[in-house]
């Protein structure tokens, strides 16, 4: 009994140091504060990045958080991002793919059909990442047997799901895609999984702070963008986060 007490005053100390240190590192490598930040996407082009929110909004900051503009495209819930020279691909919840002019602003709705695509009510669109001509979306689910991915080619009225991927990531909630892999983030679990396309397995898991991750993004510069739901922009390098 006498031993007790000072076990529990360790173990308790340990906690408080390991949620302070996570605090820190939140607070370090934030560079914006943006409301429901639920997709992003670095435009090459400008330099710059940017970033969905769940209300229909999206925000364009450059690489170290300082804004450039906001713009309010209506009642969309925006769920993920792709930036494109001329235009922005919007992934929205419900099954749409949104297209944004970037000069004129003009918007297109592009619904989804094909094979594959049977959103339930516990399941939506959360992430979106461009692969040679084709659209990869995450479909978010708790289960792991509805956690997959939808191979989609837009076309000039809908957008066609042409194959899906079972991956088993519950809760993937952003994407982004470079040499031949896709990195997926995981809301539930706080991890960033480094997801092999051509053998469709994982090659790799990452523990993140806890937050609530729900897009991520690479400038060409080997820095890491992460959109946190509750309200904020991470950047991190990927030695920092074992890339």
């Amino acid at each position: 009994m006498q031993l007790l007490f000072p076990k529990i005053t360790i173990a308790i100390f340990l906690a408080f140091t390991m949620m302070a240190c996570s605090q820190d590192s939140y607070t370090t490598h934030k560079i914006a504060n943006i409301d429901e930040a639920s997709g992003i996407s670095y435009c090459e082009d400008s330099n710059t990045l940017i970033v969905a929110n769940d209300e229909g909004s999206f925000y364009e900051i450059n690489t170290t958080g300082e804004p450039i503009a906001r713009y309010k495209l209506g009642d969309y819930d925006l769920e993920g991002v792709v930036c494109e020279k001329e235009q922005l691909f919007f992934a929205v919840e419900k099954g749409v793919l949104l297209l944004v002019n970037r000069q004129s602003l003009q918007t297109q709705e592009l619904k989804l059909k094909g094979k594959g695509f049977d959103l339930s009510k516990k399941s939506g669109i959360e992430g979106i990442a461009k692969v040679g001509e084709l659209y990869y979306l995450a479909i978010q689910s708790k289960d792991k047997k509805d956690a997959k991915l939808l191979i989609v080619k837009a076309g000039a009225n809908f957008a066609k799901v042409t194959d899906t991927i079972h991956h088993n990531i519950i809760d993937s909630a952003g994407l982004h895609y470079a040499d031949d892999q896709l990195y997926i983030v995981s809301d539930t679990k706080n991890r960033l999984y480094v997801y092999d396309l051509k053998k469709e397995e994982i090659k790799k898991e990452i523990n993140l702070t806890d937050f609530d991750q729900e897009g991520i993004t690479f400038d060409n510069d080997g820095n890491v963008y992460l959109a946190d739901d509750k309200g904020a922009v991470l950047k991190y390098n990927k030695e920092e986060l074992g890339l």
